[in-house]
């Protein structure tokens, strides 16, 4: 279908107002995943996702059970067994939002300001997802038909972890089957550096407790002969870096997939200064492995992280004592060929080596995420790049992202295919944050730019 992304283009703009009137209906519905008292919110987005698709003519739509939140399905195959068959993922639950958070407006109330729609989901994930449901009426409303047959998977637990999505994708492969998923659940830069993920960072996340007596002390009558938990954990915590800042477990670096020159060319185009980053963080200065530079650091590299730590009294006034508990949260971000559940046992492994024998600690796992990580020389990628060029109108760099998104891994190792990373907000959009907005221009941009997608697929089949 040479050049028929046209027409379908110029339905996207001619009917920019209500598509964007239709995503202000999905914001309104404030389908908190993480909130039972929301339960019948969630049923309602799943439901209204369900009606719209079946509106535009797609097939098999159906909000389908899991032990959870349900699953929004639906297909459009017309294309024929001969076209490729993309996997659309998204999905529509949110975090929770309330005006006391510091937001300027109802959360649930969409408002448009300054060219940005501002509403808890707009850009995480609602407004990125709903671009490529319009991409397809596009074609749908124009040609009649797209070039490749489209499926949507859109679930309601991403904000919780997805813990049923997994059992779904292994019941519902046959009826999943594809040849590439796309995501669309990310951002770039600037609106004129677009960015396609190639690669995201795994996850493993622990928990950490140190017991010294049985309970609290008097520091006064005991204090001296006992070793204070809280001592005792920042002692260890104190040797998890050497002194250049990488990481002391042994073994922690082994199966991490070097960066090809290539690579490193690539992220580079997107490199921060010292500068930048200090003032979009706040630090006082740069800290990290030397050998990297910063952009290499935050998403091509393995970090060890400290994300809380409890002990003793901190309430108002003194309470002089010895606690009997102390604790933290540590989490590992992981990259290419590193095992979330290998990289726990190390780390549990050389903490108990280290640990005093005064204390007693307790090293449990919480959860995990795998890496992803897929060549951007592959035909998917490379079609993703022109209808960024031809849709979006700047040339994409591929990037990788330093945070998780554990169904990337999982649908690229169940369903072996690859999945592309079109993200299509802005690193400030604010997603989890008071006043999350996203662009309108960005919103049409994407549409148009999923619009061509569709098309470079077949010319890369």
């Amino acid at each position: 279908m040479p050049h028929l992304s046209n027409a379908a283009r110029d339905y996207s703009r001619a009917h920019a107002e209500r598509f964007r009137q239709e995503l202000h209906e999905m914001l309104r519905i404030p389908s908190l995943s993480g909130d039972p008292a929301h339960a019948g919110d969630i049923r309602r987005m799943a439901e209204w996702l369900a009606a719209h698709m079946q509106g535009l003519g797609l097939d098999k739509v159906a909000v389908m059970e899991t032990a959870g939140h349900p699953v929004v399905y639906g297909e459009w195959t017309g294309a024929g067994a001969d076209k490729p068959t993309v996997l659309v993922y998204g999905h529509y639950d949110v975090v929770p939002a309330a005006l006391e958070d510091g937001w300027h407006t109802d959360p649930f109330e969409p408002v448009e300001k300054d060219g940005k729609i501002y509403a808890r989901g707009a850009t995480d994930d609602k407004g990125q997802l709903f671009i490529h449901v319009k991409a397809l009426e596009s074609w749908l409303k124009t040609a009649g038909a797209a070039p490749v047959n489209v499926k949507f998977l859109i679930e309601g637990e991403e904000e919780v972890s997805s813990p049923n999505l997994v059992p779904f994708l292994k019941s519902h492969l046959d009826l999943l089957r594809t040849d590439v998923c796309i995501i669309s659940d990310s951002s770039m830069r600037s609106i004129e550096e677009p960015s396609i993920l190639h690669s995201l960072r795994g996850m493993t996340y622990m928990e950490i407790e140190v017991q010294g007596p049985s309970d609290d002390l008097h520091s006064g009558l005991w204090g001296g002969a006992a070793h204070n938990p809280a001592l005792a954990l920042v002692e260890i915590l104190g040797q998890l870096y050497h002194p250049d800042n990488t990481i002391a477990v042994p073994g922690f670096y082994d199966d991490v997939a070097p960066l090809t020159p290539e690579e490193r060319a690539m992220i580079a185009k997107t490199d921060l200064s010292e500068e930048q980053y200090r003032q979009s963080t706040g630090v006082p200065a740069l800290w990290g492995d030397a050998a990297y530079t910063i952009r290499e650091r935050i998403s091509a590299r393995p970090t060890l992280d400290i994300n809380g730590m409890w002990s003793g009294w901190t309430g108002p006034g003194p309470k002089t004592i010895v606690p009997a508990k102390a604790g933290c949260k540590i989490s590992s971000r992981l990259v290419g060929n590193q095992d979330p559940h290998k990289i726990f046992d190390l780390i549990k492994r050389f903490i108990e080596s280290i640990a005093p024998p005064t204390v007693r600690v307790d090293v449990r796992l919480i959860t995990t995420g795998k890496a992803a990580l897929f060549p951007f020389d592959i035909p998917e990628m490379q079609a993703a790049a022109r209808a960024y060029e031809k849709g979006w109108g700047a040339t994409p760099v591929f990037t990788r992202g330093g945070g998780s998104i554990p169904v990337v891994a999982e649908i690229a190792d169940l369903m072996g295919i690859p999945v592309v990373m079109m993200g299509y907000g802005l690193d400030d959009d604010g997603l989890h944050s008071p006043n999350e907005r996203f662009s309108i221009e960005m919103f049409a941009r994407g549409i148009e730019t999923a619009i061509v997608y569709l098309e470079e697929l077949v010319e890369s089949a």
